[in-house]
């Protein structure tokens, strides 16, 4: 497997992006992975290589470049000021930065041989979940197979909320949710699903049983191997079906 770090240039400067690869030579389909709150660390930098691994050319993208990339520890080794300085970044991350983010990763995906053109596939986790779902309904025809684990603020009050672009996705989602997560309670679950369904998408929503918020996370305290590989399961089935 082939592993590399690359400066992708945006608008608002220079993204640096974890990008991972089979070293067979030959193109293969594309899965970007949104990053969490706590930004780039190593367990992401696995999940990208797991992508690899069964034969995807994996983009992970360092989504707070412009605040000069900086990722924080989790949960109780993370500071006051630390958390404070994670939910404002957060908070300034748009759907619209990150459509411009994706905009230049696609600019950048071609003019990489190892990069297969087509139909790819999306990640998100957590401050991600909204962002993968608009970028799956913004590029419906590219972005075939999305994938959203424990995602927050998927219905909200607010114009570019990402639950109004569901009548335009195309291909394939999954959403697995935690059974015990205030970020995204059951009953926000269910009017999603619900709203899912009236709307067509041919999506799948799950909720893990006896899971807590970043339960797929290895790190974590709250970690759920068993429905971590769950997950895992469904992700990779549904890229097979949707990206070869």
């Amino acid at each position: 497997m082939i592993e590399r770090t690359v400066e992708i240039s945006t608008r608002d400067g220079a993204m640096s992006t974890f990008v991972t690869h089979p070293e067979d030579g030959a193109p293969h389909p594309v899965v970007v992975v949104y990053m969490d709150a706590p930004g780039i660390r190593e367990e992401l930098r696995d999940f990208a290589r797991r992508i690899g691994t069964v034969g995807y050319y994996c983009l992970l993208p360092n989504l707070y470049y412009r605040d000069g990339g900086p990722s924080f520890p989790i949960g109780e080794r993370r500071s006051e000021a630390q958390s404070q300085r994670m939910f404002a970044l957060m908070d300034g991350l748009t759907s619209a930065k990150v459509l411009e983010d994706t905009k230049a990763m696609l600019a950048h995906l071609a003019e990489d041989a190892a990069a297969r053109g087509g139909a790819m596939g999306c990640v998100g986790y957590c401050m991600s979940g909204p962002f993968v779902l608009t970028v799956a309904g913004t590029f419906p025809e590219t972005f075939r197979a999305m994938a959203c684990l424990h995602g927050v603020r998927m219905m909200t009050e607010a114009p570019d909320s990402p639950h109004q672009l569901i009548p335009r996705l195309q291909g394939e989602q999954y959403f697995g949710f935690a059974e015990n997560d205030h970020w995204a309670p059951l009953e926000m679950v269910a009017k999603f699903g619900e709203l899912l369904r009236e709307q067509g998408a041919n999506a799948t929503v799950e909720v893990h049983p006896g899971t807590e918020h970043g339960f797929v996370f290895p790190e974590r305290a709250v970690f759920n191997k068993l429905e971590a590989e769950r997950n895992w399961e469904r992700i990779f089935a549904m890229f097979r079906r949707q990206l070869g």
